[in-house]
């Protein structure tokens, strides 16, 4: 992530940054990577949220079960577990809570589950603060921009394979079945990281 000085920026309506987050600005950050949490953290607050952090998804959930926030930005593979559950645990205790998921797997499958549990979006990491802050801040029917650097084919083809991959439940015999593969091909493919 990409540090960014505070934003005084207008928006056209002519109001701050700041006013765009309503009357209930708390943030809550569940990310394991201590130095990118605090980071992130010290960005949003110079955007106008007021940041709790957790850096477990036990913790996480505390702090979801004690103050749920308006807005909360969830890693989706953390120490002790899955992002998803503190999603799950936000949602059982506010409705509205708008929920940006932060993956760095580039497991595109699983973010989709956390979109249909109600995250708003989610963006690969390391992700920037100023996308971070306009995910959480778009109004319904705006549309994401599109990236400057889309994904390449071999991106694509790995994302694909992940997708069924977890559709078939992490089940390496039946996810090769069903992409016409060899099991040691996907296993290959599995083992190494996602191409750029």
């Amino acid at each position: 992530m990409t540090e960014n000085a505070p934003s005084n920026a207008q928006s056209p309506s002519g109001k701050a940054e700041s006013d765009a987050l309503g009357p209930d600005p708390s943030l809550l950050i569940v990310d394991d990577d201590v130095p990118f949490l605090r980071r992130l953290a010290r960005a949003m607050e110079s955007r106008g949220f007021a940041v709790d952090i957790a850096a477990s998804v036990g913790e996480g959930i505390a702090k979801s079960k004690a103050a749920p926030p308006k807005y909360a930005v969830v890693d989706l593979r953390l120490g002790d577990g899955n992002g998803l559950d503190v999603i799950q645990a936000i949602r059982e205790r506010r409705d509205d809570t708008r929920i940006v998921v932060l993956t760095g797997y580039g497991n595109i499958a699983t973010a989709v589950t956390a979109v249909k549990l109600g995250a708003l979006d989610y963006l690969a990491k390391p992700a920037d603060a100023d996308d971070i802050y306009h995910s959480l801040t778009q109004r319904p029917g705006e549309k994401a921009e599109v990236p400057e650097n889309p994904m390449s084919a071999d991106r694509v083809r790995w994302e694909h394979i992940q997708r069924v991959y977890e559709n078939c439940e992490r089940n390496v015999s039946e996810t090769a079945r069903r992409l016409n593969m060899h099991r040691r091909t996907l296993q290959r493919i599995l083992a190494k990281r996602a191409p750029k």
